[in-house]
């Protein structure tokens, strides 16, 4: 199906009213533009209700457009308003606005009254509503003599506002002479009416500034009713003066103020009626009196009250419904109770309704011979009437017009011509007020237009609705058809929808979407069309959302937001908290994709959330910070119920920072006798803020208490008040009590005593109390301050004693205390164990037996035997007092025991004593036992020397420990091959009297692994290890065959190679016939050939070949001449015969030259360098080594290595030329010569240079004409 609207051709009957809508509804989507004739339409006017401020101008707003602009005028209070003989009324220029200047002069009450404005021009007369002008008032309050209220405590009071009348009615609040607004509760509270009502008075709400305020908005004015003093007596100041002075009557009121069940003081009775109009607050109070205070319910009786319109002001006093409409008429009924008792009061609500639209008129616009309806529907409580008025004169009297027909609140227009515009307003009034629509009819004949910009872009998030707008204009009314791109069809509706408007929705715009869109508009006059372009984009994304965070306060906190956005489009970034602003707080740092909040605090915590904005979309994500922390130390701390040994401790927790108090720890301070020091007292669980603590007596108490939550522990409560227990009897004796003896004649008695908090009185003192087990001797008794032991001397030695030890204080003794035994001293043992004898178990252990002693001998607690053991090797070397002897311990009364860790073949001698708590009795004699041989430690060391092509000669030290006589030594050894496998083992035995033996007959370049190991008697000890190699093949190595293939730069080397394996070989070369030094090149691993690149070509080379190593050796030379150079294309001077006969003659020339000089220097000529030494001596080139002080070496000129330590050149390779000027750097780079004590020059020109590293392949450069020289001498 095509989208397009077509207006409907066929002419309409009256009884075809739903066609008439539809077709209304379209023709009022349309706005006429304003080049084109119309009536008039009103755009703005003052509130049908309108209060002026009295002292300001006062301006009635109309304004209206129409096309031509309308004129305007008044009516007041129904008969015309003349502005113009009015000198302080004028119109604003191009409106119908009046101003009435009454600042300069007049009054506001002159020009009060009702008042309607007129728009007109050719085609209608549009009319406001009925402006109702009222100057506001702020009257004072009636002079009044207000007595003072006196009443008892409890009795109800409700205190008079009583404001005057004033517009609009004024706000009413109760303040004292400060200003300072009354505090109000559920017990004192203002009515809707104003007054302040009491449900019962206490003494504190005595005071002589009771105030009612009435404020006047609209004037900005306060208005101050007089100040009303009440007084509230207690019943108990009721004396017989006072009662003698007041009557009944003088009292407030006659109730009593004993406790009351509940009785309203407002509104009175059981039932009352409330009248509210539709859409206002429907405010619904119940206010009563009682003791204790009333509380109140509200309920609906035959419904349920609205959840979102639903609302208790007040203090529950007062029920609001907002937005209230007849479905909220009903019985309401609101309860007031307390402990003694419940009443009720239902009010009966009835929803009137001044009259609301149910369909206002809209404007009409035909063309000539069209058909179409006003529509003028209404409703309200009673129902509105509906009434017609053409170009402000009710129709039943305006001019007639024969395409027009009312049928109540529809008029029907038939085959309209131009003569039928006009505008028509809907009255619709009932008692409680008036609607007035105005709606015109306009003839018209319009081709279309498209009031849309061209080439709109619009640009839509994708997967989202698109709506293009395509506003138009045409009459009769144009249909609408949508394109996309140059050459499409028409769109059709199964996936987009075309509204009545003009604009074409696309309900989920997708990245095809994308494009320009052609609105085109027809009717029979003519065609429109516009293009607009549409846009598809990403959405905005949060891909990282920040998380839920707990915390403890102090700490730093982050939440991430990572945004994922359309690259065309910019976001923006905010942060909220609880959905207002973040804190203007340093603390608060927001980065990139992040927010940090540092040092967290309490009020940090709540709902952070990340906004990412675009033009075009927006996308939020929230996460909730929570700030816990240890809890917050209780307070106000109470004890109760004073007993002697019991008191209620109460406290009110702290807060919890978020985080439950799981427990309460309560500690206690003794000031009396440890001040400053608290003890735990006891625990409760967290949800308990009361405990009962058992107590001591004599015992000064403070207690303080400690909230734990899962973060930790509060700090301590301030502590609570001291609380002073009686003393009493202890009710405990010491403990630990013991009886030792010191000496062999005393009785030790001690005991732990009791501290401060367990004495119980003052005066602590304990009585002592001992006698003999086992003797019929009576009690002795001793009573002994506050210390912790007593001595009884003249005891015989080790006698069991009964004692007892019981603390008393002033008040009296402890219960009788518990019998226990003691001792008194010891002395040492007098006999020595008897028959000993050993049994010796094996090389390293030996058991031991005796006979006890008996137990009178002991004289003292049996605590053991001891046996002393020593071995008796080397004894003889040395006194026998310093042998060190072993001590073995054996507890109780065992008879036997067995001696560890013996040495074997060693001579033993040991004896055992008893032992007490004193000490050791005398020793048993001694007797003396051998253990027999073990086998020995390993041999001390093994080395390999001397090693030999086939032998290896092996030295070792004999077992530091042999334990028994050496039999021989066992030598096993097996070859390794270069993979580490081990070979076939080799067992041989060795005499014990060898410590070097020599193995033969082994294979050359083999690494062997050697086990060593002694033995005795008793079997084989532990084995040593060591691995050596045998020596290289002595057969020479020898590299032959060298061969060398030689081109115009380069040259590769081969060679053969007879000798050891795992060599690395090198190449060194040099110009043949040369004396300059060999220049050498690495050759990479093991291979047998080499390239030689950078050679000078048809030059004659010498090259040999070597091997790394110790061997150090080398093949013959060998002599090759590169190719000649090739020839270039171009003539080069160089190969010129005239060029090249010139420089042989320069060169032999300088030859020459050199040749005398060399010759001068050697006689000393005219080369004083020694006396020239002699006057400036320079340390640095003293040929003196720097370690010993002698004269450095020599360079040998066969030795091709660089000079030693001792060499006079700098380290530079430089001479100073200022030490001597006639220096040989003046003759090329000879400056590794050495010189004569003379001054006489040694040694050779040689121009060597210390060996630079090679770096690659790299040739060597040309000889120098020093070398040619040399080469020549």
């Amino acid at each position: 199906m095509q989208l397009e609207i077509m207006p409907k051709k066929k002419r309409l009957s009256a009884g075809r009213v739903p066609l008439i809508l539809f077709l209304c509804q379209m023709i009022s989507a349309l706005d006429v533009p304003l080049d084109l004739v119309q009536p008039p339409t009103i755009t703005q006017q003052s509130p049908k209700d309108y209060i002026v401020d009295p002292r300001e101008n006062i301006v009635i707003q109309c304004e209206a457009q129409g096309k031509p602009p309308p004129s305007f005028s008044w009516t007041q209070n129904g008969t015309h308003f003349d502005i113009d003989k009015d000198p302080l009324v004028t119109m604003k220029a191009g409106s119908g606005t009046l101003i009435i200047n009454i600042m300069s002069e007049g009054k506001a009450e002159t020009y009060e009254g009702v008042y309607q404005c007129t728009a007109r021009n050719e085609r209608g007369a549009a009319i406001s509503n009925n402006i109702v002008v009222r100057p506001s008032r702020s009257p004072l309050w009636t002079k009044e003599k207000l007595e003072p209220i006196t009443l008892r405590s409890g009795q109800s009071l409700v205190l008079p506002c009583r404001p005057p009348i004033g517009l609009p009615p004024a706000i009413i609040f109760w303040m004292d002479n400060s200003f300072q607004r009354l505090p109000q509760s559920e017990r004192v509270s203002q009515g809707l009416n104003g007054d302040l009502y009491f449900s019962n008075v206490l003494p504190e709400d005595s005071r002589e500034d009771y105030i009612c305020y009435a404020r006047f908005n609209h004037t900005q004015t306060i208005q101050q009713k007089q100040p009303i003093s009440v007084k509230v007596i207690l019943v108990d100041e009721l004396n017989d003066t006072i009662a003698a002075n007041l009557s009944d009557t003088e009292v407030y009121g006659a109730k009593s103020s004993r406790e009351r069940p509940p009785t309203f003081l407002t509104p009175q009775g059981n039932a009352s009626n409330k009248e509210e109009l539709r859409g206002n607050v429907l405010s619904l109070e119940c206010i009563a009196e009682g003791l204790p205070t009333p509380i109140i319910y509200w309920i609906k009786e035959d419904g349920t009250l609205p959840i979102n319109r639903t609302f208790y002001r007040n203090f529950q006093k007062t029920l609001q419904i907002t937005q209230v409409s007849e479905a909220d008429s009903g019985k309401y009924q609101c309860i007031a109770k307390n402990a003694l008792g419940v009443i009720h009061h239902t009010i009966s609500v009835t929803v009137k309704a001044a009259p609301y639209w149910i369909m206002a008129p809209q404007n009409l616009v035909l063309s000539p011979g069209e058909d179409g309806a006003l529509i003028c529907r209404a409703n309200g409580n009673p129902k509105p009437r509906i009434s017609w008025l053409s170009n402000g004169v009710p129709i039943e009297i305006a001019p007639d017009d024969p395409s027009r027909k009312i049928n109540g609140d529809t008029i029907i227009f038939s085959s309209v011509q131009e003569r039928s515009s006009a505008v028509y307003q809907c009255n619709a009034s009932n008692e409680y007020g008036y609607l007035l629509g105005n709606a015109f009819v306009n003839v018209l004949a319009e081709p279309p237009r498209i009031l849309t910009s061209e080439n709109t872009l619009y640009q839509v998030i994708a997967n989202r609705p698109a709506l293009l707008d395509c506003a138009f204009f045409g009459s009769p009314l144009p249909t609408i058809e949508w394109f996309k791109g140059t050459k499409g069809s028409a769109l059709r509706e199964d996936t987009y929808v075309l509204h009545e408007n003009g604009t074409l929705e696309i309900p989920v715009a997708q990245k095809d979407s994308t494009g320009t869109y052609t609105c085109v508009a027809r009717n029979k006059l003519g065609m429109a069309k516009n293009e607009v372009h549409l846009e598809i984009k990403d959405p905005t994304r949060i891909i990282k959302q920040p998380e839920y965070a707990v915390v403890q306060r102090g700490s730093t906190v982050s939440f991430e937001c990572k945004v994922k956005h359309d690259h065309t489009l910019i976001p923006t970034v905010i942060w909220l908290k609880d959905n207002g602003e973040l804190p203007s707080d340093g603390r608060f740092t927001v980065d990139k994709d992040q927010l940090v909040v540092a040092d967290v605090s309490d009020n940090d915590g709540g709902t952070y959330t990340c906004l990412a904005n675009t033009t075009l979309d927006n996308v939020s994500a929230s996460a909730v910070l929570s700030v816990v922390d240890v809890p917050n130390p209780p307070f106000d701390l109470e004890l109760t119920d004073q007993l002697d040994k019991s008191v209620q401790l109460s406290w009110t927790p702290g807060d919890d920072n978020n985080s439950p108090i799981t427990k309460f720890i309560i500690e206690y301070e003794d000031a009396m006798h440890e001040a400053g020091l608290w003890h735990h007292q006891t625990e409760v669980p967290g949800t308990q803020t009361t405990a009962q603590l058992k107590l001591s007596p004599y015992v000064n108490y403070s207690f303080r208490v400690m909230a734990e939550n899962s973060l930790g522990r509060s700090l301590p409560s301030e502590a609570s008040e001291q609380y002073l227990t009686k003393a009493a009897e202890p009710d405990k004796n010491p403990m630990t009590v013991e009886g030792l003896g010191s000496e062999p004649d005393n009785l030790v008695i001690t005991w732990q005593p009791l501290n401060g908090f367990e004495s119980n009185g003052p005066g602590l003192q304990y009585k002592v109390s001992w006698r003999q087990k086992d003797g019929d001797d009576e009690w002795t008794s001793v009573v002994v301050a506050n210390v912790s032991k007593y001595i009884v001397s003249g005891t015989p030695t080790f006698v069991p004693y009964l004692i007892k030890v019981q603390a008393l204080n002033d008040v009296g003794f402890a219960p009788e205390p518990a019998v226990i035994m003691g001792h008194s001293g010891e002395d040492l043992p007098m006999v020595a164990p008897g028959n000993v004898h050993v049994t010796v178990v094996n090389s390293t252990l030996a058991e031991v037996h005796w006979d006890p002693v008996p137990l009178k001998s002991v004289r003292g607690h049996l605590q053991g035997y001891r046996i002393y053991y020593w071995t008796d090797q080397n004894s003889s070397k040395r006194n026998r007092r310093h042998i060190e002897k072993k001590i073995l311990t054996f507890q109780g009364s065992k008879t036997h025991g067995m001696l560890p860790g013996l040495e074997p073949f060693s001579h033993y001698t040991l004896n055992v004593r008893v032992v007490n708590g004193k000490g050791e009795g005398p020793a048993s004699p001694d007797r003396v036992f051998h253990t027999p041989e073990g086998v020995p430690s390993a041999p001390s060391s093994l080395k390999i020397v001397n090693p030999t092509l086939d032998s290896l000669t092996l030295e070792w030290d004999p077992p530091s420990h042999p334990n028994g006589i050496l039999t021989e030594y066992t030598l096993k050894y097996q070859p390794i091959n270069s993979t580490h496998e081990l070979g076939p083992l080799v067992d041989l035995k060795i005499p014990a009297n060898k410590t070097r033996w020599t193995l033969k007959n082994l294979n050359f370049s083999t690494r062997y692994k050697f086990y060593f190991y002694a033995q005795t008697s008793a079997g084989s000890g532990s084995q040593i290890t060591e691995e050596a190699v045998t020596t290289v093949d002595e057969v020479n190595p020898r590299i032959s065959k060298l061969t060398v293939a030689a081109a115009e730069t380069c040259a590769n080397i081969s060679w053969e190679y007879e000798g050891p394996e795992h060599v690395n070989f090198y190449v060194e070369y040099g110009v043949a016939g040369s004396k300059e030094e060999w220049r050498k090149e690495i050759v990479n691993g093991s291979r047998s050939f080499f390239g030689l690149k950078g050679l000078m070509p048809g030059t004659a080379y010498k090259v040999r070949v070597g091997a790394e190593g110790d061997s150090g050796f080398v093949s013959s030379e060998d002599v090759f001449e590169t190719g000649p150079a090739m020839a270039s294309r171009q003539v080069d001077i160089a190969t010129q015969g005239w060029f090249i006969g010139l420089m042989c003659a320069v060169a032999l020339l300088i030859l020459i030259l050199l040749i005398v000089c060399f010759i001068r220097r050697n006689k000393g000529g005219k080369y004083p360098v020694k006396e020239k030494e002699d006057a400036h001596p320079d340390p640095e080139i003293q040929p003196m080594k720097e370690d010993d002080g002698t004269f450095g070496e020599y360079s040998d000129a066969e030795d091709h290595k660089p000079l030693k330590k001792g060499s006079r050149t700098p380290s530079d390779r430089t001479v100073k030329k200022e030490d001597s000027d006639d220096s040989l750097v003046d003759y090329g780079e000879g400056v590794n010569g050495q010189f004569n004590e003379d001054g006489s020059f040694i040694g050779q020109y040689s121009g060597k240079k210390e060996k630079e590293p090679a770096e690659g392949n790299e040739s060597s450069e040309a000889p120098s004409p020093v070398n040619a020289m040399n080469s020549f001498v």
